[in-house]
């Protein structure tokens, strides 16, 4: 059974690839780890995705760990996001020396958030206050989920992040001064939506730079 799913792991219905995905991860082999790992980086469904992630959490991390530490070298966006990903969920910290500076300010949207996530899962509580300034630097990036993506990271983090957030607040871009308060807000108010958070904020940081003019 392993192996024929081994083999439809390429098959051209995405439905195939799921199931062939779910049978490696009930049954799980050493063997195919490197296919799994090699798949993630390719596959074009968030489904199957999800999946293969799946099976490889079903694998002995020290088995896996070290192959999706060398993903995060690849030069695939997809594969970088998604051996991020698929670390934040097996949450081994000895991974955390591979989430570096690079990854975390990554070019690509959906693999700095990807990195974000997977850096709260595996910071030691000694390295939270380097972390925080890390990801203060992406404050005002992207669009509203990338922004969301950002501000849940920091929350994870706890208390450690309201030094940083108050100094981002008299930040010279209102896009970081913006996302800073709607972030504190969050911090204060969980159950607050984000949108309405960076909406506030936003009014904030104009009626701010309307006061400094007079």
């Amino acid at each position: 059974m392993t192996m024929w799913a081994h083999q439809e792991l390429e098959n051209d219905s995405s439905s195939v690839r799921l199931r062939a995905a779910l049978a490696v991860g009930t049954g799980p082999d050493p063997r195919f780890v490197d296919r799994l790992v090699e798949r993630c980086a390719v596959e074009p469904e968030f489904q199957v995705r999800e999946a293969l992630t799946w099976a490889l959490t079903r694998h002995p991390a020290s088995v896996t760990v070290p192959k999706l530490v060398a993903e995060l070298r690849s030069e695939r966006a997809q594969a970088r996001s998604q051996a991020l990903h698929t670390l934040s969920k097996i949450g081994d910290r000895r991974a955390w020396p591979a989430i570096t500076r690079a990854l975390l300010s990554d070019a690509d949207d959906e693999v700095a958030r990807s990195a974000w996530r997977a850096a709260v899962v595996l910071v030691p509580e000694a390295e939270k206050p380097w972390l925080t300034e890390v990801l203060s630097t992406q404050l005002g990036r992207g669009e509203l989920a990338t922004r969301l993506s950002l501000s849940r990271a920091l929350i994870a983090l706890g208390e450690v992040i309201r030094p940083t957030l108050r100094a981002a607040m008299t930040d010279r871009d209102p896009r970081v001064r913006a996302h800073a308060i709607a972030t504190e807000r969050l911090l204060r108010d969980p159950e607050a939506a984000f949108e309405f958070a960076i909406e506030e904020a936003r009014r904030v940081v104009a009626l701010g730079a309307v006061g400094q003019e007079g």
